[in-house]
């Protein structure tokens, strides 16, 4: 494989300097949790190698209240993207069709064209409300098709799909003889419902998620992957084996302590959702440059600048974070035009951060118009 950075990451906040950013409205994720507020109990721990597989009492915590799937059928991985990763270099060879549902978390796009996938994506639309037209995609699917990728709730937009049309895709890609890959990093983040891990609905789907989106956990890089394909499982655990071998210990007894408390947790996350999606709304509602869809799960949503609007796209990001000390993800992070942006509601330290920072979008908007 040939590696190539990916702007997401090379212009990331951690990597540009959060010193320089007062306001960060670019993550994707709930605030980061500060240690010594997990009031955890370490002492017992030996340092040594722990099951391939990872924690099996982590793994049944992560399954708690699903049906059809038991511990087996969980990996950890480091993150989700060693989990998207692994994948990928599993189940595609140089020139294996992949449909991906497009914008996307790069990740899920890049791998697969560096393997030299042919990569066929399938837009979500804004003027249709970034919903998934899952006939539109089954149509797509090629008898040499690998996969399909897709991303419920969906990163950047926040859009997301129903139950029974979860069940209706997982059942259309199955007769096809394909496989789909889920990435449900905010399905405990859905605001309507909180939909089935994908995996429990059939052998021939893959879940992945991580606790760094909901629960605001990105530094212990605890993800996983869920199947019910035994023979796929051995091949993902070869895989892992060969790269990392098993993760770190220590990093899965935090994501256990942490989850033993997970009810108390995702009550307190979902209120600060409620109450910035909140703040949210009222800014759309009121600054006429901008529009959006809402969003109906996770912490992230997609706007764009009205494409009518005649504005310097390059002055108005330059003077966000230069002058405004703001920072969002510009639109060329998912591939997508730069009147997207994708504004994450969840990271900030509180309600009024993301107040002002919202505020000052606004105002470099209006100093970045063209006469």
């Amino acid at each position: 494989m040939r590696y190539r950075r990916m702007p997401i990451e090379i212009e990331g906040p951690e990597q540009f300097g959060y010193d320089t950013i007062q306001y960060n409205l670019s993550e994707s994720s709930v605030m980061d949790v500060p240690f010594r507020d997990l009031n955890l109990n370490l002492d017992h721990l030996l340092l040594s190698y722990e099951n391939h597989m990872g924690k099996p009492a982590l793994r049944d915590l992560i399954l708690a209240g699903s049906e059809g799937l038991t511990t087996d059928h969980v990996m950890m991985t480091v993150g989700a993207a060693a989990a998207l990763f692994i994948i990928a270099t599993t189940l595609l060879n140089a020139g294996d069709h992949v449909l991906v549902v497009y914008p996307n978390y790069a990740t899920n796009i890049e791998t697969p064209r560096q393997i030299g996938a042919n990569i066929e994506l399938f837009p979500l639309m804004f003027e249709n409300n970034y919903q998934l037209d899952i006939d539109a995609l089954v149509n797509r699917i090629r008898p040499e098709t690998r996969y399909v990728s897709i991303t419920v709730p969906h990163n950047p937009t926040g859009a997301t799909i129903s139950r029974d049309d979860l069940y209706r895709l997982v059942e259309q890609v199955e007769a096809k003889g394909c496989r789909l890959l889920v990435d449900e990093t905010y399905r405990e983040m859905g605001y309507d419902e909180v939909l089935p891990i994908a995996a429990s609905l059939s052998s021939r789907v893959i879940s992945v998620s991580s606790l760094s989106k909901t629960y605001g956990l990105p530094g212990i890089r605890m993800g996983w992957l869920i199947t019910q394909d035994a023979t796929l499982m051995e091949t993902f655990l070869a895989a892992k084996e060969q790269i990392f071998i098993t993760n770190s210990i220590l990093d899965e007894e935090v994501a256990y302590q942490y989850l033993l408390d997970k009810d108390a947790h995702l009550t307190r996350i979902r209120a600060m959702i409620a109450r910035r999606l909140e703040i949210m709304r009222e800014w759309i509602a009121e600054e006429p440059s901008m529009e959006w869809v809402e969003p109906r799960g996770g912490v992230v949503s997609f706007p764009r600048i009205l494409p009518s609007l005649n504005i310097n796209v390059d002055d108005f990001y330059h003077n966000l974070v230069m002058v405004h000390k703001t920072y969002v993800g510009a639109g060329h992070w998912f591939e997508a035009n730069r009147r997207h942006m994708r504004i994450g509601f969840g990271w900030q330290t509180d309600d009024e951060n993301l107040r002002v920072g919202l505020q000052h979008i606004s105002q470099a908007l209006r100093e970045s118009l063209i006469p």
